[in-house]
């Protein structure tokens, strides 16, 4: 039986961190920045954490 490929938009959209958590970036940050405020704008910008609900299903694209 041939491997299963993990999902390729996973690969580059999620990434681990050491501890085993999932690392991804803000949405709504791409296009129409001009009416966005400068504090929203350098809010969505850090990258945060996968939420809990999500976590299985991240995994799981990644890690085929």
């Amino acid at each position: 039986m041939p491997k299963i490929k993990s999902k390729s938009s996973a690969k580059k959209r999620f990434t681990l961190t050491g501890t085993g958590k999932i690392k991804r970036k803000h949405a709504y940050k791409s296009h129409i920045l001009t009416k966005k405020s400068t504090k929203r704008k350098r809010n969505l910008t850090y990258t945060t954490t996968v939420d809990t609900a999500d976590v299985k299903r991240v995994r799981e694209m990644l890690t085929k």
